[in-house]
């Protein structure tokens, strides 16, 4: 994957994942929901003060969305770095770090502007219920697993052994 094919991704992500916040925000009263597939998923829009997950959502403390916004903008910079450095042989990798760096993007611009990020994809199963996610949430979670089946792939090990020497 070159580099403006990854930039395009990174670029494409964040559009996408703020123009469907925009959607939800300008359609839907917070906390509505509307049954997509019953049983199953539902759009329902939430705001996350927290970080992935829902983490820290409830927690209360001084500075709160500026200490999120920054702890978001210095997890885009070091993955952003990290991108950088990444041999381009990387291709599963550095696809995955471009749809990574869109999301964060995303969300990063939500905590900036409005201090939590707008979720609005509700999925649940039984007594099951997954946190509520938005696009740039997608991103990363398709993006990690990117990561992982780059890792596990025999020519990245390869790679890995001769890029890397061993420390005995």
């Amino acid at each position: 994957m070159n580099r403006r094919l990854e930039l395009a991704v990174v670029a494409l992500v964040a559009v996408l994942d703020q123009f469907t916040k925009l959607l939800v925000v300008a359609e839907m009263e917070l906390y509505q929901t509307i049954p997509i597939v019953p049983d199953l998923l539902n759009l329902t829009h939430i705001r996350n003060s927290g970080v992935a997950f829902g983490l820290f959502n409830t927690a209360e403390f001084a500075y709160k969305p500026a200490v999120m916004a920054l702890v978001a903008l210095g997890a885009l910079v070091g993955v952003g770095l990290y991108a950088s450095q990444l041999p381009v042989s990387h291709r599963w990798a550095r696809g995955g770090l471009a749809l990574i760096l869109g999301g964060a993007a995303g969300n990063l611009v939500d905590r900036a502007r409005q201090g939590y990020v707008v979720d609005f994809v509700d999925a649940y199963w039984k007594g099951w219920h997954f946190w509520a996610f938005n696009v740039a949430d997608a991103a990363i979670s398709v993006g990690v697993g990117l990561l992982i089946i780059d890792l596990f792939r025999p020519v990245a090990a390869a790679q890995l052994a001769v890029e890397e020497p061993r420390v005995s």
